[in-house]
């Protein structure tokens, strides 16, 4: 299956280098569409609730210390396939034009991030899951309302 740093990896040779807040909710929103999109997640690595918004500590790891983010050890982007391809460049196209302070506060507003901070005040640290099942059901909400 394609991991988190596999679609980073896409993000990264579609977009071209950003800052590594930016992958990491351009990573999680393609996680969310796709879900919503496919009925099936994109990747397993578990989203958690960081005090930034949300964060893939595996994608974490493998970015650590840079800003700014051109590449990704250990993506491969020809692992995805055509359809998840389209899912990840659909959302590039929307919210790639975004800031990654922007979509981190976009965030902040929905609520499988907030929700999984319940009880965590706000800019503490956190690592509640946001699980694939909120992820759907928010975001395919969005979307049955968009219709």
């Amino acid at each position: 299956m394609v991991t988190a740093l596999d679609v980073a990896a896409f993000i990264l040779k579609t977009c071209g280098k950003m800052t590594a807040m930016k992958l990491q909710k351009l990573v999680y929103y393609s996680q969310a569409w796709h879900l919503v999109w496919e009925e099936k997640p994109l990747f397993k690595d578990p989203i958690e609730a960081w005090a930034n918004g949300p964060v893939v500590p595996k994608l974490y790891n493998a970015h650590r210390g840079e800003f700014e983010v051109s590449e990704i050890p250990g993506g491969d982007a020809a692992r995805l396939s055509a359809k998840q391809q389209a899912s990840v460049e659909a959302v590039c196209k929307y919210y790639g034009k975004w800031t990654s302070q922007q979509l981190s506060d976009l965030t902040h507003q929905e609520a499988p991030w907030r929700d999984a901070r319940t009880g965590i005040p706000d800019g503490e640290r956190g690592h509640g899951e946001v699980s694939p099942a909120a992820l759907a059901e928010y975001y395919g909400g969005l979307s049955r309302k968009a219709q």
